[in-house]
C-alpha cells in the first residue's frame, strides 16, 4: 500500500516540476533578454528538481536513508551558523563538540527510538555544559553573545532538524510501514507553503508583515500561502492518519510555524548583515535558506503526531 502511494506522490511531484519548467522555458523564450527574475525562477526549479530527487532517494532506503540525509542537512546548516555568528580562538572546542559529538549523538538517539534521551540531551545536557567549556577557557569576550550564538545554533540546525526524520520512529496504530509518507506530507505542505506565499506576495503584496525584517513577506502572501497550503494538506490526507479536516488543521499549523522559522531566520540574517545563509543551493541560497521553514515546523508536526496519533 505505501509502496503504491509512493508511486502516486512521486508522480505528482514529477508533474507539478515538469510543469513549472515548462512554464520557465516559455516566459525566457517570450523575453527578449533574459531577466533577473527569470533567471532566478529557473535556478530554483532546477534546484527543486536536484532537491526533490534527493529526498525522494532518500525515503527508498526508508529510516536510514531519511537519518543520514538530515545528518548532512544538520552538518551544512550547523556549518552557515557558525560561519555567519561571531566566534573566538577559544571557541575551538566547544565547535569542535558541537559537530563531532552533538550532530552524531543526536542522529544516533533517533535511530535507535530513545526517546526520552532525544527529547532533552540538546536542550538540557548541551545547554548546560557548552557555556561551562567556554567559561573554562577564561575567554570573556562578547561571552553572552558567543554562548547564545552557539546554543541557538546547535537548537536550530540539530536539535529541530532531527525531528523530521524521528517521524519514522512513531507507532501509529494501523499506518506501520507508511510513516515514510509524514515525512512527505510534512515537507510538501511545509515546502509549498514557502513557495505559495511567495507567489500570493509577487501578485498581491502590499503590506509587510515585518519590514524591518523581511520586506517580501507580505500578510497577503502570508493569507494565500496558508489558506492554499491549508487545502492541499486537506487533499492529501491519504498519506495520513488524518482524516481531511485534521490534515488541513495540523497541515495550517505546521505552515503557520514554518513562517514563523523563516522570520527567525530572516532576523538573524538582518542582525548579521546578510541576504543568504550561503551559495550551497543555486537560486535559494544556503542549505539553511531551503529548511528554516522546518525548524518550528517539525518539532510542532512530530509532538502533534506523537501525542494524538501514537499507542
Amino acid at each position: 500500500m505505501m509502496l503504491n502511494d509512493f508511486h502516486y506522490l512521486a508522480i505528482g511531484l514529477i508533474l507539478v516540476l515538469s510543469t513549472a519548467s515548462i512554464i520557465s522555458a516559455l516566459l525566457s523564450r517570450r523575453a527578449a533578454t533574459p531577466t533577473p527574475t527569470l533567471t532566478n525562477l529557473t535556478q530554483r526549479i532546477n534546484a527543486w528538481w536536484v532537491m526533490v530527487g534527493v529526498l525522494g532517494f532518500a525515503m527508498l532506503f526508508g529510516k536510514a536513508g531519511l537519518t543520514i540525509l538530515f545528518v548532512f542537512i544538520s552538518f551544512f546548516s550547523l556549518r552557515e551558523f557558525v560561519t555567519l555568528t561571531p566566534t573566538r580562538q577559544s571557541d575551538y572546542w566547544v565547535l569542535l563538540g558541537m559537530f563531532a559529538l552533538i550532530i552524531p549523538i543526536q542522529y544516533w538517539l533517533v535511530w535507535t527510538e530513545w526517546y526520552g534521551l532525544f527529547t532533552i540531551f540538546i536542550p538540557v545536557y548541551c545547554f548546560l555544559l557548552m557555556p561551562a567549556l567556554t567559561a573554562l577557557s577564561g575567554d570573556t569576550e562578547n561571552f553572552l553573545e558567543r554562548v547564545a550564538a552557539q546554543q541557538w545554533a546547535v537548537m536550530i540546525a540539530v536539535y529541530c532538524m532531527s525531528h523530521v526524520p524521528a517521524l519514522l520512529t512513531l507507532p501509529v496504530p494501523g499506518y506501520d510501514g507508511r510513516n515514510v509518507l509524514l515525512v512527505a506530507f510534512l515537507m510538501i505542505t511545509v515546502q509549498g507553503s514557502d513557495v505559495l506565499q511567495y507567489i500570493f506576495g509577487k501578485l498581491f503584496g502590499k503590506r509587510p508583515v515585518a519590514p524591518r525584517i523581511s520586506p517580501s513577506k507580505t500578510w497577503e502572501g502570508l493569507v494565500g500561502g496558508l489558506a492554499s497550503a491549508t487545502l492541499l494538506g486537506a487533499a492529501l490526507f491519504w498519506m495520513t492518519p488524518f482524516n481531511p479536516w485534521q490534515a488541513g488543521l495540523i497541515a495550517f499549523l505546521s505552515c503557520l510555524m514554518g513562517f514563523f522559522g523563516g522570520l527567525v531566520a530572516s532576523a538573524i540574517k538582518r542582525d548579521q548583515g546578510v541576504k543568504d545563509w550561503g551559495y550551497l543551493i543555486g537560486g535559494h541560497g544556503g542549505m539553511m535558506d531551503r529548511a528554516d521553514s522546518l525548524v518550528f515546523s517539525a518539532p510542532i508536526f512530530f509532538h502533534i503526531v506523537r501525542y494524538f496519533w501514537t499507542s
